[in-house]
């Protein structure tokens, strides 16, 4: 069998320059990287985006049920439902984020999707693709380094080190940054302070550049980053250092989004990487709007489970970007619900209709979850060879049960062809939203108001998302969400930050807890992103490698082929 980095190297690839014009965009409209990559024009963003106000496609997203190490498979739909769009000869266009270095070389190898149902190049796309990342972490550092360099020049701001917020960080898994200390070795060597690193696609700038949808809206964003406070205590803005448009110039190139292809030459933008567990989870809002004004239908992802990328998808980049999602596909699997349904992974390939069952309670609380925000779902059953027909029937019978639809898809094996039902049911219930939506204001909502107290939103979330039956709030997190709302910051939405294991804060609980305490150990002040992050459990912004990194499983020849990368 055939890996999938070795499936994505023996398909010729369109030029670019094809996929572009499929999508209805000249070769004048991009800017090339290479022969099968590109970058749209800062005039076609703007003619885009106003397109994408008037008159978009459809927006399907495409989130799942709490991950397992057995695998959903998310982004192998989400590529092979926009193939199998195609394939029923819809003008589809997909908007995805860009992987990160730090999974591709710590737990999960590649993020391109699998099997027949890849974006390529796979290998550009997982390994610096156009440099985006990277453009996020020297903006980052250099926010950091000037901070530092004004303490260390006199601090004529007054900016008291002990409470500074602002966070390097490095796009690779390294617990030893986590926390740190900085300017040691003498009076030349600047002010020491203890510092603490995150992984790039958590850190603030990545939120800033996926919600920014101008220059100018860039800037305003970063000139309103909190960086700490003075000795009165009053909150300094990066603003005050009177540096703003050298981080925007780092940016300038990172804010336009890429344009690639998938394996049968759909095209696609992979754009922003925000990890869903301790960031938002979604791509840019540049690459949605692209892909809405140049789609009839667009086929996007958030992070993980509903409770996390979706949640987060609807309340803040729908908020605001004022996106009103059409459908939503939850992927899931047998082998995930039986999981949950308490089987060991070494037990898996033994049917167990009796474990589907128990384990369909993940699956109903996001089903349950999704449809809070008045957005009908349907379930996308990602078929392993493994499966057995009684397994796929339960699924089924248990969805209908729940007013759900499932459908079979089966796109790693056989790409858009294998997801053609799901596509005509997508279809189907995109109609439907139509004839719903036709002198009559949508069902989508968010789940709460911007007025809402921000303590009130966490338990909101918590409550109604995650089930939890009390939440538990340290007193450093409630002197802080006092401090944010008498400031003035009470209107923003939050973005909670926890395990991507369990539907809870302990990534032991599977299923669908209940009863529990939710601990809410931080929280952080992202007022340039415009949303405050509440940190559950004992959540890291930094992870670590395990013992045996993907990254041992990665080379390449003299020829400069590389294999390994999933």
């Amino acid at each position: 069998m055939l890996s999938d980095i070795e499936i994505a190297q023996s398909i010729p690839l369109l030029p670019i320059t094809d996929v572009a014009a499929a999508a209805g965009l000249k070769t004048s409209d991009i800017e090339l990287y290479g022969q099968y990559k590109a970058k749209v024009t800062f005039p076609v963003l703007r003619r885009l985006q106003e397109k994408a106000q008037t008159n978009p496609g459809k927006l399907i997203l495409v989130t799942a049920v709490t991950p397992t190490p057995a695998g959903e498979g998310k982004s192998t739909v989400s590529i092979g439902l926009g193939d199998g769009l195609r394939k029923i000869g819809k003008n589809v266009v997909i908007a995805l984020r860009e992987p990160s270095l730090g999974p591709c070389f710590g737990v999960k190898g590649g993020a391109c999707g699998g099997g027949y149902a890849q974006i390529v190049p796979m290998e550009d796309i997982n390994l610096h693709f156009t440099g985006d990342i990277h453009a996020v972490s020297i903006a980052t550092n250099l926010i950091a380094s000037l901070i530092d360099n004004h303490i260390h020049q006199g601090n004529k701001l007054g900016i008291d080190s002990r409470t500074i917020t602002w966070l390097r960080c490095v796009d690779l898994n390294d617990r030893a940054l986590r926390h740190t200390v900085i300017g040691l070795g003498g009076k030349m060597e600047g002010v020491p302070r203890e510092q603490q690193f995150c992984i790039a696609v958590a850190s603030e700038v990545m939120a800033i550049l996926c919600l920014s949808r101008s220059i100018a809206e860039l800037k305003t964003r970063l000139d309103n980053i909190v960086i700490g406070n003075d000795f009165s205590g009053r909150f300094v803005r990066f603003s005050e250092l009177g540096c703003t448009g050298a981080v925007a110039a780092l940016l300038k190139d990172a804010m336009r989004p890429n344009l690639v292809q998938t394996l049968e030459g759909t095209p696609v933008f992979v754009h922003g990487g925000p990890f869903a567990n301790i960031a938002h989870g979604c791509n840019s809002i540049n690459a949605t709007q692209c892909a809405l004004a140049l789609g009839d239908y667009v086929v996007t992802e958030a992070g993980f489970a509903a409770d996390l990328g979706a949640e987060k998808f609807f309340d803040i980049k729908c908020r605001l970007a004022e996106l009103n999602p059409n459908a939503v596909v939850i992927v899931a699997t047998v082998r995930a619900l039986k999981m949950h349904g308490g089987v060991a992974k070494a037990n898996l390939e033994r049917p167990d209709v009796a474990a589907v069952h128990r384990g369909f309670s993940n699956l109903s609380v996001h089903i349950e979850n999704v449809c809070q925000f008045g957005v009908q779902p349907i379930v996308a059953i990602n078929r392993f060879i493994s499966d057995s027909a009684g397994e796929i029937a339960e699924i089924e019978q248990l969805c209908a049960k729940a007013g759900v639809k499932a459908v079979v898809c089966e796109s790693w094996e056989h790409g858009g062809e294998g997801a053609v039902p799901l596509a005509e049911a997508v279809v189907e219930l995109c109609s439907k939203e139509s004839a719903k939506k036709n002198g009559v204001p949508s069902g989508f909502h968010v789940l709460y108001p911007n007025e809402m107290p921000l303590v009130q939103k966490i338990e909101t979330i918590a409550r109604r998302i995650y089930r939890a039956a009390h939440i538990e709030f340290s007193s450093a997190a409630q002197k802080k969400l006092a401090k944010y709302t008498e400031a003035g910051f009470g209107c923003l939405p939050v973005c909670i930050a926890k395990t991507q294991n369990s539907i809870s804060h302990d990534k032991t609980l599977m299923g669908a807890p209940l009863g529990y305490t939710f601990p809410i150990s931080d929280v952080r002040l992202y007022a340039g992103a415009g949303f405050v992050v509440a940190l559950a459990g004992d959540i890291m912004t930094m992870p670590g490698l395990p013992a045996i990194p993907a990254a041992s499983r990665i080379d390449i020849d003299d020829d400069g082929k590389i294999s390994g990368l999933f």
